[in-house]
């Protein structure tokens, strides 16, 4: 289900230790730089050219960036913490037991070949036998511990109640990245969409169908994948939360969608006294509810095979991993090569018990000083922040005074969490298959969620593991997070001038501030409520202001003729604007602002905004700039550089930008709006 948080980087990075200063410094070097790259043409070869020349993208990367590079140094520690752990013998059930069982499991590929597909034959058994009669019972089953046919659901906080949780209901399966691969009728998306039929016959194939019942049954999900994409909203749209907060009482359920039993169906998930649920798209339940009405029997088993077996490919045998990867790496991300299968391995623990881990990286890894200079940095932005509230010429004075309320009361949350999560639940067995073990700890999870119902949201938790290189601001609970892993170089470095520390995790903190007061964040008041704190004069300001950012954003071709998406990327261009503004300004009141001091020929200016164009370096394959520019609300790296920049007043004095410099946007088209 929907998580509703608002984060800095392009892609999580997850499973991310400490390295060494001297591996990665945030101070600026000439070596990372393109000199030969005039600043006013191209900002983000400048301040990154070198870096990228130097770390060409390797086969097994569709992308490789700054983020990247921390990546690869960071897994190479955590698999020295895994191994050191399995050279103790631990007890069963301790941390210890399982996440070393179940890194060992994915690692074993002797196993896992020789095993196959024979995990999952028992499911499959099950769905064989399946009758419509028996359809409620079924989809609650499956529900539980295996995929999420037709719809899901999951629990998640209130949005006008944000001290309680509440059920929330989707719905709609896609095993393409987003609705516009199915529905575009270009060259390029009908290729792929053929191809992704291909890929649904061999899988079908490596579980016995024969070449007829495999190209049936993948006929059969991509005609329902195709009819849920019609029905959904578009990513730009799906961003207003309006539009998703539709609440339906069971008794309204019941009458409008009547394939499903739904008192039964919320009593086998475990919520038998549920009086009603929140359902994102009802246009998509429509579908839903017509297709569970008309498919045959034997196209509900074609499709809960293919809801099954291509969730599992990852967990069973090397040609399956392979023919997956194939399609979504080679296809889809233009990579070249699979990870090792080491790589792969480190994310199975880290996915099923990330906080278990995230104790463990804690406690060898993080320098936990770190929280004390971080607070002085948030500190400082706050104020920033604070001041451009207060000076804003488009914003009233009623306004302003809910607004510099709201960013008092923020919630900071530094390095890793005060109470670590309890996975005393969850069993993992060696002697069963990693699919079985992947299958128990998903029912886990399920359990987990479900049991919130119905309770007060628990404003301790986390939205994100600590070895996350990544940060979030989540609106709901008013909160501001920077995981552990984030808090290292070149984000963030104790032996780094200012300019460096504030270009780099400076603005990642401004941005994340920014996040409480885009066009998403801004919906929420001060307690996480969806409330509507703004004079409607000045919602129309900020929205005009924000449409003009969108524009700028929408005419940038990425790649061949595919436009940036200015409105699905609204609140992360928002936020990088922002978070450049305040973080410049926090920085001034520094004392290398101040004194002025060129070092290695950049002034403290030069250098605050090197830094900021070097964390965004990286090569990228075409298809993973076009998959990112249809499913992602952040913007490539290029441009959150180059296209933010052109916005921002200070950027142009520190460079000696001038008209006719390819950077140079007129002061009358820039959009200021934080």
């Amino acid at each position: 289900m929907r998580k509703f948080v608002m984060t800095t980087a392009a892609i999580a990075m997850a499973m991310m230790p400490a390295v060494a200063a001297t591996d990665i410094t945030a101070g600026v070097s000439r070596a990372d730089m393109d000199l030969s790259v005039n600043p006013g043409d191209d900002f983000y070869e400048y301040a990154g050219g070198g870096w990228m020349k130097a770390n060409p993208l390797r086969p097994e990367f569709s992308r490789y960036g700054v983020f990247d590079l921390l990546a690869e140094r960071n897994q190479e520690n955590l698999r020295d913490l895994f191994l050191d752990l399995a050279k103790t013998q631990h007890a069963p059930g301790t941390v210890g037991q399982k996440v070393t069982d179940l890194y060992k499991l994915a690692m074993d590929s002797d196993r896992l070949n020789r095993e196959g597909v024979a995990p999952v034959k028992a499911d499959l058994a099950k769905i064989a036998a399946f009758k419509k009669a028996d359809l409620t019972k079924s989809i609650a089953e499956m529900h539980s511990v295996l995929c999420n046919p037709f719809f899901g659901i999951g629990v998640e906080v209130d949005l006008k109640n944000s001290d309680m949780n509440v059920m929330w209901m989707s719905a709609g399966t896609s095993g393409l990245p987003d609705r516009d691969y199915y529905l575009s009728t270009d060259a390029d998306s009908k290729k792929i969409q053929e191809q992704y039929r291909q890929y649904l016959v061999k899988m079908f194939m490596f579980h016995g169908y024969s070449k007829k019942d495999a190209t049936r049954a993948a006929k059969t999900i991509y005609d329902i994948e195709y009819k849920f994409a019609q029905a959904k909203m578009s990513r730009a749209e799906a961003r207003d939360y309006n539009k998703l907060y539709n609440i339906f009482t069971i008794d309204q359920l019941q009458q409008n969608y009547p394939a499903i039993q739904w008192r039964e169906y919320f009593t086998l998930m475990g919520v038998p006294n549920i009086d009603w649920v929140i359902l994102e798209q009802p246009k998509v339940m429509e579908v839903a509810q017509q297709l569970m009405s008309t498919l045959t029997e034997q196209q509900m088993r074609d499709y809960f095979t293919g809801e099954v077996i291509t969730s599992c490919s990852g967990y069973l045998s090397d040609e399956i991993g392979e023919a997956s990867f194939d399609f979504y790496g080679r296809t889809l991300s233009g990579q070249k090569e699979r990870k090792p299968r080491w790589k792969r391995a480190l994310g199975i623990p880290n996915g099923l018990v990330g906080e278990a881990v995230g104790e463990l990286y804690v406690e060898r890894y993080f320098a936990h000083g770190s929280k004390e200079k971080m607070m002085k940095l948030i500190t400082n932005l706050r104020k920033s922040l604070a001041a451009h509230i207060a000076s804003l010429d488009w914003m009233s004075s009623e306004t302003k005074v809910n607004a510099l309320v709201k960013l008092n009361a923020f919630t900071v949350k530094i390095g890793y969490p005060d109470k670590w999560r309890d996975y005393s639940g969850l069993k993992v067995d060696p002697s069963l298959s990693l699919y079985e073990n992947i299958r128990a700890a998903s029912a886990y999870e399920t359990r987990r969620n479900l049991d919130k119902w119905g309770k007060p949201v628990d404003k301790d938790e986390w939205g994100m593991t600590p070895q996350t290189v990544n940060a979030y601001y989540n609106p709901t609970t008013n909160e501001i997070c920077f995981p552990a892993a984030i808090l290292q170089p070149p984000f963030f470095d104790v032996n780094a001038d200012d300019a460096s520390n504030y270009g780099a995790i400076g603005v990642v903190i401004g941005h994340e501030m920014t996040h409480g007061f885009d066009d998403q964040g801004r919906m929420f008041d001060m307690a996480g409520n969806m409330t509507d704190w703004w004079t409607e004069e000045d919602a129309q300001r900020f929205t005009a202001a924000a449409e003009k950012l969108a524009e700028q954003f929408d005419q940038i071709i990425v790649v061949k003729d595919q436009h940036a998406n200015g409105h699905l990327t609204l609140g992360e261009n928002i936020a990088d604007q922002g978070g450049l503004r305040i973080a410049y300004d926090a920085f001034k009141t520094t004392s290398q602002f101040r004194d002025g001091k060129e070092i290695d020929g950049f002034t403290p200016a030069q250098r605050f905004y090197l830094s900021y164009g070097r964390i965004w370096a990286s090569n990228e394959t075409e298809e993973a700039i076009f998959q990112q520019t249809k499913s992602d609300p952040h913007s490539i790296g290029r441009y959150r550089v180059n296209a933010t920049l052109r916005n921002i007043d200070t950027f142009f004095d520190a460079f000696g930008i001038k008209p006719g410099d390819k950077m140079w946007l007129d002061p009358a088209d820039r959009a200021i709006i934080w």
